[in-house]
């Protein structure tokens, strides 16, 4: 039984089955998008719906995946970069700006460094006539479910294309994992992988908070901790790397940190396993040598543009258009 689904807001209100499904959407459309005629016919499926960006956090990759997954579908866009630009500059709170939004649009996707402001929301949508989808890009510190959707897609395309399981495989997850929401969406999505195990390898001051530790623990997460990066690349079947996220420091105390022992470098690509796989939810610094760009273990870049699919697919199942996405072709 498919998992119905209206808001996108955390990513452990995924279950196995959806992210199954969405796997199977995801390649679907790719397939039907590699000729104009399945272009065109996409364009046509939701084309008399409207959506509004509400991204009020900076983002390119996240923002540009979104927009081009909307017009893909056809869907017309809007857009809000900037509350400067909008009534909230006049003392209107956001809750009153994004409902007046949803009073023109059919989706609401939203981005913001106010963790819960996406639940907030769509709680509030949910208790008037006008009941819109609302979709998180990202929120504060806490989660970027929709990168979660995309992380596994990317995991399961690279062991196999042909669902390649992440079942018994091991992922470390590497650098500001305090504060890095990817890492956190991630590493929840686990528990529906039987014998999958997650390493999170940072700094002393940068490990994961208490509430994802039980969390990982309540859900029978296999998952490790530790400081030593060397030790760890020979080991695992994935490399989740990821930039200190200095954004979310009170006092610059991120300048403090030996950051150098958390980057993955070309000599590293010796040592790491011949069918493991790179990852990074980028933006990067220096946390990945730009050699490593030419190794056919290093998706990142496809990682980016799976993104833009992997919300294709999410976009078509909130609407309800997933079933029969390709039946005109037959795929």
């Amino acid at each position: 039984m498919s998992q119905d689904i209206f808001h996108v807001l955390r990513s452990d209100q995924f279950d196995r089955s959806f992210l199954d499904e969405l796997y199977e959407i995801t390649n679907k459309l790719r397939k039907l998008a590699r000729t104009k005629k399945g272009n065109d016919y996409l364009q046509t499926l939701i084309s008399d719906k409207r959506a509004i960006l509400y991204f009020t956090q900076p983002s390119t990759r996240t923002f540009l995946s979104f927009l081009n997954a909307c017009q893909i579908l056809g869907i017309q866009t809007s857009e809000i970069r900037d509350p400067n630009t909008s009534s909230e500059i006049k003392g209107e709170t956001a809750d009153d700006a994004i409902r007046t939004f949803s009073s023109y649009v059919d989706l609401i996707i939203m981005r913001s460094p106010r963790a819960g402001l996406a639940d907030k929301i769509a709680k509030l949508l949910d208790e008037t006539p006008r009941r819109v989808p609302v979709i998180n890009g990202g929120s504060g510190k806490d989660e970027h479910p929709t990168q979660a959707l995309l992380d596994i897609y990317t995991l399961r395309r690279s062991f196999g294309k042909s669902g390649g399981d992440i079942d018994g495989k091991s992922i470390a997850m590497v650098g500001d994992v305090c504060r890095g929401r990817t890492v956190r969406s991630l590493s929840r999505l686990m528990r529906h992988f039987e014998g999958a195990k997650v390493y999170f390898v940072s700094p002393d001051t940068l490990k994961i908070g208490d509430d994802l530790r039980e969390d990982l623990k309540k859900n029978n997460v296999a998952f490790e901790e530790t400081t030593d990066f060397e030790n760890i690349i020979p080991v695992v079947d994935a490399i989740y790397m990821t930039r200190i996220q200095d954004e979310h420091d009170k006092d610059g105390e991120s300048k403090h940190i030996d950051y150098s022992k958390f980057h993955f470098t070309y000599d590293h690509l010796k040592v790491l396993k011949k069918d493991a796989i790179i990852m990074h939810p980028l933006p990067r610094r220096k946390e990945i040598d730009v050699k490593v760009d030419a190794d056919p273990r290093a998706k990142y870049w496809r990682q980016e543009r799976n993104g833009m699919w992997t919300r294709v697919a999410l976009i078509a199942k909130i609407f309800g258009i997933d079933k029969d996405i390709t039946k005109p072709y037959g795929i």
